[in-house]
């Protein structure tokens, strides 16, 4: 089992070039099988030998143990993919986890910030200082092109065309597109760039240099950001529960509230299904709501 994870691995790294977050999320989804088993049968078997009964008893042991559902669907997900893979390899001769439903999910519509919201949390780094610059030129990126906040920490200085007001990002799989970038982002892009200082052994990377860097002049983590994120938001008074995400997710909204079509924002979102960018109309819909039972005399 342990040998046939590894393989699996190495798959998703060489040839389906996916990416360290993905690769760390499947060892993690695997391995916890293979920690379950461990514990709760004394022994590991071999992929050839689990069967859909024991996946539904690890299924419930997530349940019982307080996961949320989106992480067993997940787990899940890694399960079916591990063993489509094992199966090619003749490591398996059947999928077990083919059989396994997922657990309904609870669709919660993600938490949007208002305009006015997005405004006060972009003007509260201060700008008489480089890590303010900074951070306003974050702010104003993610929220421009509504980046994930791997792919901002993974922006290089050849990513960014300034003249055209456009930036090369690579998203989930590593699959790139190429986003516009709104005047008051590129304002403070440059007015960052002019005042960042990075590291030699960072700068000598050339147009492969990161376009943010933290204070040692070395490329910011996905957690710096979002530590940066909840020290704004709380100067600002804003809801802590806003995370980086809800920069995109206001950003889709925003867009949509204002007439963009759908297909549009899925492509600037790097959305593969439709699907996915569906909850922002309900977002959207929600929205209108509120301004209709305000504004209507006979709403209510």
């Amino acid at each position: 089992m342990r040998s046939g994870i590894a393989q699996f691995l190495r798959y998703l790294a060489t040839e389906r070039n996916a990416s360290d977050l993905t690769i760390k999320a499947y060892r993690e989804d695997l391995f916890g099988l293979i920690d379950w088993l461990e514990t709760s049968r004394g022994k590991i078997p071999r992929p050839d030998s689990l069967s859909p009964q024991d996946l539904r008893a690890f299924q419930a042991a997530l349940q019982e143990a307080g996961y949320a559902r989106t992480t067993i669907a997940r787990k899940l997900a890694s399960l079916r993919s591990f063993y489509r893979f094992a199966i090619r390899q003749g490591i398996a001769t059947e999928n077990p986890a083919k059989p396994l439903r997922n657990p309904r999910q609870q669709r919660k519509l993600p938490l949007v910030l208002s305009t006015a919201e997005i405004g006060r949390l972009l003007s509260a780094p201060p700008a008489n200082e480089t890590a303010g610059l900074r951070d306003r030129a974050i702010l104003e990126t993610m929220y421009s092109a509504g980046l994930r906040v791997s792919e901002l920490v993974g922006l290089r200085d050849g990513d960014l065309d300034e003249s055209e007001q456009i930036i090369r990002v690579r998203g989930k799989g590593r699959k790139e597109r190429i986003s516009p970038l709104g005047s008051y982002a590129i304002k403070a892009i440059k007015r960052y760039r002019r005042k960042r200082t990075r590291h030699p052994k960072t700068d000598a990377l050339g147009r492969q240099a990161p376009v943010f860097v933290n204070r040692f002049g070395r490329i910011l983590t996905t957690r710096s950001v979002g530590r940066m994120l909840e020290k704004h938001i709380a100067a600002a008074g804003l809801d802590s529960r806003i995370s980086p995400h809800s920069l995109r997710h206001s950003f889709a909204t925003h867009l949509l509230d204002r007439g963009a079509d759908i297909r549009s924002v899925q492509e600037l979102l790097g959305h593969k299904s439709l699907a996915t960018t569906q909850i922002y109309t309900h977002v959207s819909t929600a929205n209108l709501r509120q301004v209709y039972e305000r504004a209507h005399p006979r709403a209510r």
